[in-house]
């Protein structure tokens, strides 16, 4: 089973860049953030025309995340159910049972600048993330949670430490969490691919920073044991990032061998 993750920023401008993607990429399963659309809005018909069942969880031009799949959606919810979220209101996860695996799309808060609201409440977040896995699901079943997670878990993540000096994304506080995620049962599916540095997923628009290679991976695939000792294989999508229009974000491919 293939599965990815691509934030698009913004499907409504990206959509035809995505359909072509999905013809020559042939994910069975897709999640997407940053869709910036209601749910009346999504083009379910779209990708159902291209063999994809579909789940959309959206609040119109912000965030938004869905998950597409030629291998079934089961049991699909959205958001952090009855916990408290501390982005109330936003549309940052969706969850559905895949071809025997629970996936789960996140867009996790950006938090802006240190020691700010939208920091403190992106800790909490990422803090309710893992009491949600805890009340929802256990390490020993097939789980995957990919995604735009805005955290860089290492220094080789992005292209200049000192670059970003002590702004977010990088900090340890983020990072811990992440750390946290890990802690509770789950594996960087990437990072059980490769160990190299300079493997980024995200490049600021600005600056000509995509051919300067001046990028950050923070588009994780985090697994649970029983779908990390499935993978066979990962790749950034560095083409998807390229031509006219592209989201600043690459998609992210991992590889399962059949359960």
């Amino acid at each position: 089973m293939r599965i990815a993750t691509w934030n698009v920023n913004s499907l409504k401008a990206r959509l035809p860049r995505v359909e072509e993607w999905l013809e020559y990429a042939k994910p069975d399963v897709l999640c997407l953030q940053e869709t910036k659309l209601a749910d009346k809005a999504f083009p379910a018909m779209t990708f159902s025309a291209l063999g994809y069942d579909s789940v959309h969880h959206g609040q119109g031009q912000w965030n938004g995340v869905a998950i597409l799949s030629k291998v079934g959606i089961e049991d699909a919810s959205s958001g952090f159910g009855d916990l408290t979220d501390p982005y109330e209101g936003d549309a940052r996860l969706v969850a559905a049972t895949c071809g025997g695996v629970r996936i789960v799309s996140v867009y996790v808060p950006n938090g802006r600048e240190v020691d700010t609201d939208h920091y403190v409440r992106k800790l909490e977040w990422l803090a309710q993330l893992r009491v949600w896995l805890e009340t929802t699901a256990t390490p020993d079943q097939p789980l995957a949670v990919l995604g735009d997670f805005n955290v860089a878990p290492e220094d080789k993540d992005v292209w200049s430490i000192k670059a970003f000096g002590d702004s977010t994304h990088v900090t340890a506080p983020e990072r811990d969490a992440v750390t946290r995620l890990c802690e509770w049962g789950m594996v960087d599916a990437f990072r059980a691919c490769y160990d190299d540095d300079r493997l980024y997923t995200y490049w600021d628009y600005r600056r000509g920073d995509f051919h300067q290679h001046r990028g950050m991976r923070i588009d994780l695939v985090l697994v649970t044991r029983p779908v990390a000792d499935r993978v066979q294989w990962a790749v950034v999508d560095r083409n998807a990032r390229k031509g006219q229009q592209p989201s600043d974000h690459a998609p992210v491919v991992v590889d399962l061998a059949d359960g």
